[in-house]
């Protein structure tokens, strides 16, 4: 959809940015004509060098933020000498396997039409394999998840001694999860902070991330986006108040009465997505599951059949579904309210993106009704709380 001459006089569009000739090409194959507030916020500064920490929630457009930034630098700053296999010019930290995988389909499509490749090491895939390769392959640009990136560390597949660009996304996740010392470890390897760029992203700007900050980077500049209430202003949010054994049946009713195209269902631990999972297949439901403990080529097919359109259902837990960025998903389903607030922000935050608009309903019951104020004063909003409508609560 084309943006109208009032919308568009207030954007920055990527031409008038100091980028590569390739990167521009890609830019447009993908039709990304203006920057988003971030990137206009970020782009200037960090093709001039600058270290950022950047505040963004999903879907803002970081990821493209921070990619255009380190393709162009690698695009107009080309080694001097011979690059030799296992060593990274940039390096992409995530704290979880699908952001990780996510940030490479991005980094693919942005080198489209440039010779640079980027390659992404996690965990539960074959390292044998990814051994392999980096031994017998120059990388450009590398993602990875700490422990992933640690094994192959301690096995001198990979050396940070080239590293000119470094990111950290989602730091206050990795703080959550507890990979900070491990990412001490990796950041060690790497240049001095004064001989490279550090750019750091979080959702939050809390006294343990601003002091992640202050250790890894030089004289960072703060960028801050949109507060979340604005974040959500694209997604219609809506409680339904029900008891705990109607959550099956009413999950069912929807699914089947109103038709949904492509939901996300998030509960907050991966026993109850099982049992979720199996009483929808039971139910001739067809969906997948995504959570900590599924191997990762069946994380990745799953993800695959609900991009494509082979499911349009699809069961997580948080920290399976943080990295989950599909266009299209026209529904999130809250089965169990997070007790994180600013899990319901990133998983609402699925679906109304790129424009589009999306809807979220939450299923409250006597178990955790009680963290509705929480999430509203997180969101600075009142949510609607109601009960559903009787023929959605047929045969519960």
């Amino acid at each position: 959809m084309l943006n109208s001459p009032s919308e568009e006089e207030n954007k920055t569009p990527f031409q008038d940015l100091p980028l590569h000739e390739h990167l521009l090409k890609a830019l447009a194959a993908l039709k990304f004509d203006y920057c988003t507030p971030i990137q206009a916020a970020i782009l200037p500064l960090s093709l001039n060098r600058e270290d950022i920490i950047g505040k963004a929630q999903t879907g803002t457009g970081k990821t493209a933020a921070f990619l255009v930034s380190i393709i162009n630098q690698l695009l107009t700053n080309p080694l001097p000498d011979t690059q030799y296999s296992g060593e990274p010019r940039a390096l992409i930290i995530a704290p979880t396997r699908e952001l990780a995988l996510q940030i490479k389909k991005d980094a693919d499509e942005l080198t489209k039409f440039c010779e640079l490749e980027s390659m992404c090491v996690v965990g539960g895939t074959d390292i044998t394999k990814q051994d392999r390769h980096l031994r017998h392959h120059a990388v450009d640009i590398l993602i990875a998840t700490p422990g992933r990136l640690l094994d192959l560390l301690q096995r001198k597949t990979i050396f940070l001694d080239l590293i000119d660009v470094l990111v950290l996304d989602e730091a206050d996740r990795m703080l959550d999860m507890g990979f900070i010392p491990q990412i001490r470890k990796i950041i060690r390897d790497a240049p001095q902070r004064q001989f490279r760029q550090t750019l750091l992203f979080s959702a939050t700007f809390n006294d343990d991330v601003l002091e992640l900050a202050e250790n890894w980077t030089v004289d960072p500049i703060r960028i801050e986006t949109e507060p979340d209430s604005l974040a959500t202003k694209s997604v219609t949010q809506l409680i339904y108040m029900v008891n705990a054994n109607q959550k099956n049946g009413l999950l069912y009713n929807l699914i089947t009465q109103e038709k949904l195209q492509r939901v996300i269902i998030f509960l907050n631990r991966r026993d109850q997505c099982r049992t979720l999972y199996d009483w929808l297949c039971a139910k001739r439901v067809r969906c997948g599951i995504l959570t900590g403990e599924i191997p990762q080529p069946k994380r990745i097919k799953t993800l695959d059949e609900f991009r494509n359109g082979t499911t349009n259902i699809l069961i997580a837990t948080d920290v399976a579904g943080r990295g989950i960025h599909i266009e299209g998903v026209s529904h999130v389903i809250n089965y169990t309210l997070p007790e994180d607030p600013d899990d319901y922000v990133h998983r609402i935050g699925r679906t109304g993106r790129a424009g589009a608009t999306g809807t979220a309903i939450s299923f409250a019951c006597e178990d955790d009704a009680f963290l509705i104020p929480a999430i509203e004063s997180h969101l600075d909003q009142s949510l609607s709380c109601t009960y559903p409508p009787k023929e959605l609560l047929a045969n519960c």
